[in-house]
């Protein structure tokens, strides 16, 4: 898709030709080399003990919840991205962010990287915009969640796992 919407150079305005063994175009006239821009994105899963912080958006298929998600702005790290997007969409704080992993994701070329963060304060109050609506969920009542293969579900899927592993420890 990016080598189609980008035949012409953003400079100059001459065509572009891709470049030998690597993912970007190099103008024909100026010689401006461009690359795909990528949109880094964090998703997180809040747990509080055996409970997990799930979020609904108006776009999500109905019933349908997921974890927390937001863009990074510019100069910001991925750390305070977190600590802005979940205060902004649910008003609590969290601590202990540990990375995860990470997704490509096509919509709007985005890299989705996931971290675990423990809860650490405030009551849910949901924006009303991104999120119509949040709560605390026990890990042996989940609402419907994202598809299998999603980092989203992986995140979830990952502390159940683990969480269930160390009960069985105990």
């Amino acid at each position: 898709h990016w080598d189609r919407t980008h035949q012409y150079c953003g400079q100059c305005g001459a065509p572009t030709v891709q470049e030998n063994h690597q993912h970007s175009r190099r103008c024909s006239r100026c010689g401006l080399t461009t690359f795909p821009r990528l949109s880094p994105a964090v998703i997180v899963l809040v747990t509080r003990g055996r409970e997990v912080l799930l979020a609904r958006s108006p776009r999500f298929t109905p019933g349908m919840y997921s974890t927390l998600a937001g863009f990074v702005e510019p100069g910001e790290s991925l750390e305070e991205c977190i600590h802005r997007e979940i205060r902004e969409e649910v008003g609590v704080e969290v601590a202990n962010l540990r990375y995860f992993g990470s997704q490509p994701w096509p919509f709007p070329h985005s890299l989705m990287i996931g971290f675990h963060a423990e809860y650490a304060g405030g009551d849910i109050v949901v924006d009303g915009e991104e999120i119509e609506a949040a709560g605390w969920f026990p890990l042996i009542k989940l609402p419907p969640l994202p598809p299998p293969g999603s980092i989203a579900r992986k995140l979830i899927e990952a502390y159940l796992n683990k969480y269930s592993s160390n009960q069985t420890k105990g």
